[in-house]
């Protein structure tokens, strides 16, 4: 009965069953091939379910102090089309879930991020905006109305998108002397899911695209951790006065 209700656990969600014979049965864990597929799948499925909080410590953050103060809307936009790129194109590609998930709710915890920062900026009418009109384009770039060429391309602009963001965040950062309502947990939570998608998209989707995005992308969230690091001590409201 165990064995049986272990076997429906993981085949097929993070195993195929010659493999689930081969690591469970022949408990074979030298099986090279077997051993990736099931640390790339639970290494995805760990990641789509930490994507579920990743930015609720930038959310309470920002509510908490009621300020979005040092986060740009700009690196934020940038960001939200490269998450949007990664998701369509990969829904497009019938990538399994695994491997993409954590678009899906990063998505929506940068589109709550992107409204606050308006409204807390006293523009509520414009975050307004900014969720009706993006919610639109999704569901046209989701329908079979966009062309696939459209997609690729979408998925090919992740590349600068990331970094123009990560830059522009940065560049901010750098003006202000302090990091703001940035949030340390969320930054890190990136850095740490943004490095592991390297190797499950190589193993889960043989795309070099989504692999290069994934490695540029830890590339830009480690010049915000460093910049988290180097700005740890300095306070906000020092700065404001200064």
């Amino acid at each position: 009965m165990a064995a049986s209700a272990l076997k429906g656990l993981l085949v097929p969600h993070f195993l195929p069953e010659h493999c689930y014979d081969e690591l469970i049965l022949g408990f074979n864990l030298l099986h090279l091939p077997c051993l990736k597929i099931f640390i790339s799948k639970g290494l995805g499925f760990a990641i789509v379910a930490g994507s579920l909080m990743v930015k609720l410590p930038q959310i309470f953050k920002i509510l908490g102090a009621k300020s979005a103060e040092g986060l740009s809307f700009q690196s934020i936009l940038l960001e939200l089309l490269a998450i949007t790129g990664t998701m369509v194109y990969s829904i497009s590609n019938s990538f399994p879930f695994s491997a993409w998930g954590e678009a899906l709710f990063l998505m929506i915890q940068t589109v709550v991020i992107g409204f606050l920062v308006q409204h807390f900026g006293g523009h509520t009418g414009r975050g307004l905006t900014f969720l009706l009109l993006y919610l639109g384009v999704l569901s046209l770039l989701l329908s079979s109305l966009t062309p696939p060429s459209v997609v690729m391309m979408l998925q090919a602009s992740n590349m600068p998108s990331v970094i123009i963001s990560r830059l522009l965040q940065a560049a901010a950062n750098y003006r202000n002397g302090h990091t703001g309502q940035l949030s340390a947990i969320t930054a890190s939570l990136l850095f740490a899911g943004s490095l592991a998608r390297i190797f499950t998209s190589i193993q889960e989707t043989g795309d070099p695209l989504m692999a290069l995005t994934y490695v540029v992308s830890s590339a830009c969230n480690g010049i915000i951790m460093g910049q988290l690091l180097y700005y740890w001590n300095v306070p906000v409201d020092k700065h404001k006065k200064a």
